[in-house]
């Protein structure tokens, strides 16, 4: 049976957490800056169950379970949210919910 090593597994995840964040920190979509999120949770995920795997325990597996169920909440939430932006805004970029923000008055 051929098995990859737990390096070459952490190096995945860790490059998949990567891709996540600089889709945050690039992407001005929020759409996809949710769905950048989701890849990092799902990164976080996958360590979890390489963990497991490696020391044959199934915590990891049931924090991957955790985290499936923390995703879910965080994509019912965060689509209801878009969903009423783009109402409002007809416009799904980033500065224009920067309109939220109140305006100092002098």
């Amino acid at each position: 049976m051929l098995t990859i090593p737990i390096e070459i597994q952490l190096l995945f995840a860790g490059l998949l957490f990567f891709l996540g964040l600089v889709g945050v920190l690039v992407r001005r979509n929020i759409f996809f800056i949710m769905m950048s999120i989701e890849i990092m949770l799902n990164s976080a995920g996958l360590v979890f169950i390489i963990a497991s795997a490696h020391w044959k325990h199934p915590g990891g597996q049931v924090m991957f379970i955790f985290i499936l169920a923390v995703a879910a909440a965080e994509v019912s939430i965060g689509l209801a949210l878009i969903l009423r932006v783009f109402h409002h805004y007809k416009s799904l970029d980033v500065e224009a919910v920067n309109e939220l923000k109140d305006e100092v008055k002098e």
